[in-house]
């Protein structure tokens, strides 16, 4: 193994490399300092001129009102359930067909991942007023008869956020590219000691894509819980109200109450944050091997 050689042009690179990512870093993350700085400040100095990145004085009263204004605690419970269901069905379903796509052989292989691809090229509001019609109708559910009448189908429900959803193309997508990764070899010996697919599947391939999981897991627990125009569709019942939904509560006669928002949006960032510091072995591990 050689070793690397430095040179003073090499400092300088490296020098500037890194300021300039230090430099990027500190403005992204120089809103959410400012956000958590207002959560903390009296309604009299978080529009002070200067700005105080340093509030004089410490309050709680914004968090207090945040979580007596709306009920916070059902629509963490309602984000989380519709999140978690999301992850659940997209890595199940998303790990089944990338392995399909990836190992299996079947006529239409190639032409299904192409259409499936194809739909990531399509905006989301193209599909929304297809996508509540279906819901709506939905034979046999909420009260609909066999032709998907005389109710109102998924609406007003879980299933109307998480089936949409269930299964992305970005899911199968990821999820095929990193089987790729994994070798053919091992689907052969264990055909060889009689394992069937589904075995083969879950016992050999499945255990192998944690970090690919972990990263699709986040992906997808992100987009779930950040999600506000499609549940603010399905869901005109308060008690379905997500956490995003939520935040507009402090939103009322043209005016904005800046303190409690900055609150509330402070803990809905929470959690985010700890699944990403949690995951985030797997994560940059994946990362490192879906790019060789």
């Amino acid at each position: 193994m050689t070793k690397r050689r430095i040179t003073p042009w090499t400092i300088t690179r490296e020098t500037l490399f890194y300021g300039v990512l230090i430099v990027i870093a500190f403005f992204m993350a120089l809103p959410f300092y400012w956000m958590l700085v207002t959560s903390f400040k009296p309604n009299e100095d978080i529009f002070s001129d200067p700005i105080r990145w340093i509030p004089d004085r410490v309050t709680l009263e914004h968090y207090l009102k945040a979580f007596t204004l709306v009920p916070f605690g059902r629509y963490f419970w309602n984000s989380f359930v519709m999140a978690i269901m999301g992850v659940v069905t997209n890595l199940l379903f998303g790990a089944l067909a990338g392995y399909a796509f990836a190992h299996l052989r079947f006529r239409g292989r190639l032409t299904m991942f192409r259409l499936k691809l194809a739909s990531m090229l399509v905006p989301g509001i193209v599909t929304m007023i297809p996508t509540f019609i279906i819901i709506k109708s939905f034979p046999l559910a909420g009260g609909n008869n066999l032709l998907g009448q005389g109710g109102f189908g998924f609406l007003n429900s879980y299933w109307a956020v998480v089936l949409p959803g269930a299964v992305g193309a970005f899911a199968v997508f990821f999820m095929r590219q990193f089987f790729l990764t994994l070798p053919s070899e091992l689907m052969d010996a264990a055909r060889v000691d009689g394992a069937n697919e589904w075995r083969i599947f879950w016992s050999v391939y499945l255990p192998l894509c944690k970090p690919a999981l972990a990263t699709l897991g986040i992906f997808t627990f992100q987009a779930g819980w950040t999600s506000f125009l499609w549940p603010l569709i399905v869901f005109n019942d308060p008690k379905m109200a997500t956490v995003q939904m939520g935040l507009q509560a402090f939103r009322f006669n043209h005016q904005t109450d800046y303190g409690p928002l900055m609150a509330a949006s402070i803990v809905v960032s929470l959690p985010i944050v700890v699944l990403f510091v949690l995951a985030q072995r797997y994560f940059v591990q994946s990362i490192n091997l879906t790019s060789k």
